[in-house]
């Protein structure tokens, strides 16, 4: 099939290329002309394993084409994916002026009959603004096309996006049209051999969807966090705990993790637009206010365990810290919990020593004026120095690190350790304070 995808962001690219590679013919559209000419170059703008190969072999296949001209769009295909950021609004919602201009500028130009999928996370009822965006400029210009719409949210954790999209444990597809159900049902055949993983449904109900599922899995995340800050008091290891629940299958393993809180671009913004859908609505949305209120207050948690072992004292200390990005296998530093943490440990005059993988340009571009952030080129570089040391991203290399090593280096001879990666006890028997998230703290 003939397929258009605009957007060239980390959902857009994602779609484009792993359409391209089941045989599809692909062209991703995008008005910045300096992005386009990076990809053209085979140059990816983001961080995901796997990508870069997929991407590559599509554009040398030919079946990946890169362009920032909206002509190009309606001339290549009659379906059209809408694939643009939405990001947070001042008052929480969901700002769909990306969304709604793209719709614009295909009603400018569509000259056949034509299916525009969204694929963008969007609250509900924006498909019908989209519809009538397009209705708009067509009757503007007096073309009579059918154009239908559909949603088609999608299901990408970053870090995995390739294999999520190859090999989906669902599609959801909104369509309320017979024709754009089928296309999309045709385009998503490959992925589907062994079992049919389309589900359909109404338009609102699956833009609903996509906002339910991030919601539920932030509010597990939450759920979590809080009842690590009570295993601390109580002398209970949070571990087992999620091992112990997570075995039941009414509950299942994932996003049972105690930590820093949740970041990137995704479970925040989604978590505020869906409580302002829900205040426009008139329901009160509680679980969603107290998830986030929680997930505030979780991303102070390393700074105030730090703070209480200096006793408060934290001018002049040197912080050790692992991890940048909001989570492995990503450059995203979105609402990263790493950012709240610095931000706190140098307002109090400590100076930070980080060092990430794979995030730390875009850190060294956001963090760029606080003079008290050091850049270390390697997890032991960064502990040079250092009085403790903080690990707030459960990057593969950190997961196995040299305790007796740390204990000789660290000045305060102190680890907190906010992905729960290490055995308190191994960590103790090397000679090191250790702080983790629920692990029996009193």
């Amino acid at each position: 099939m003939r397929v258009t995808v605009i957007g060239t962001g980390y959902v857009g690219l994602v779609t484009g290329a792993c359409l391209a590679d089941v045989g599809n013919d692909v062209l991703c559209i995008d008005n910045d002309a300096a992005k386009v000419a990076w990809l053209k170059r085979g140059e990816i703008p983001i961080h995901e394993p796997g990508l870069d190969a997929i991407v590559a072999r599509n554009a040398a296949a030919g079946r990946l084409v890169f362009s920032d001209a909206y002509a190009d769009a309606v001339g290549h295909s009659t379906l059209i994916f809408i694939a643009v950021g939405t990001p947070s609004g001042e008052d929480g919602s969901a700002d769909l002026s990306h969304v709604l201009a793209c719709a614009r500028e295909l009603g400018r130009r569509l000259e056949r009959d034509s299916v525009v999928v969204v694929k963008s996370t969007v609250p509900v009822g924006t498909n019908d603004q989209v519809r009538a965006a397009i209705g708009h400029e067509l009757k503007q210009r007096g073309v009579a096309i059918r154009v239908a719409t559909a949603s088609n949210p999608e299901f990408l954790k970053e870090g995995f996006a390739v294999e999520d999209f190859m090999k989906p444990d669902r599609i959801i597809v909104g369509a309320d049209d017979p024709r754009a159900a089928e296309t999309l049902r045709d385009l998503y055949a490959p992925f589907n051999r062994n079992r049919d993983r389309v589900l359909f449904m109404d338009v609102r109900s699956a833009e609903f969807t996509k906002y339910a599922a991030n919601a539920m899995l932030a509010v597990r995340i939450s759920f979590m966090n809080e009842l690590a800050n009570l295993a601390d008091r109580l002398g209970v290891d949070i571990e087992d705990v999620r091992r112990g629940i997570g075995a039941d299958p009414r509950i299942g393993p994932h996003f049972l993790y105690a930590g820093v809180g949740f970041g990137g671009s995704c479970f925040p913004k989604d978590i505020r637009a869906l409580m302002y859908t829900a205040d426009e609505a008139g329901e009160s949305a509680e679980i969603l206010a107290a998830t986030r209120r929680v997930n505030d207050r979780q991303r102070r948690i390393l700074f105030e365990r730090i703070g209480t072992f200096f006793n408060g004292e934290l001018r002049g200390r040197t912080v050790a810290l692992w991890g940048l990005a909001f989570k492995a296998n990503t450059d995203d530093m979105r609402e990263a919990a790493s950012l709240a943490l610095i931000e706190a440990l140098t307002d109090s005059g400590a100076v930070v020593r980080a060092y990430d993988p794979v995030a730390q340009v875009n850190a060294q571009r956001l963090l760029a004026n606080n003079a008290r952030v050091q850049f270390a080129a390697s997890a032991r570089d960064a502990c040079a120095g250092a009085d403790v040391l903080a690990v707030v991203t459960e990057w593969l290399e950190f997961r196995s690190p040299d305790f007796d090593w740390l204990a000789q280096t660290l000045k305060a001879r102190a680890l907190f350790d906010g992905r729960n990666l290490y055995e308190p006890a191994q960590v103790r028997a090397a000679g090191l304070h250790y702080v983790g998230i629920g692990r029996g703290r009193t």
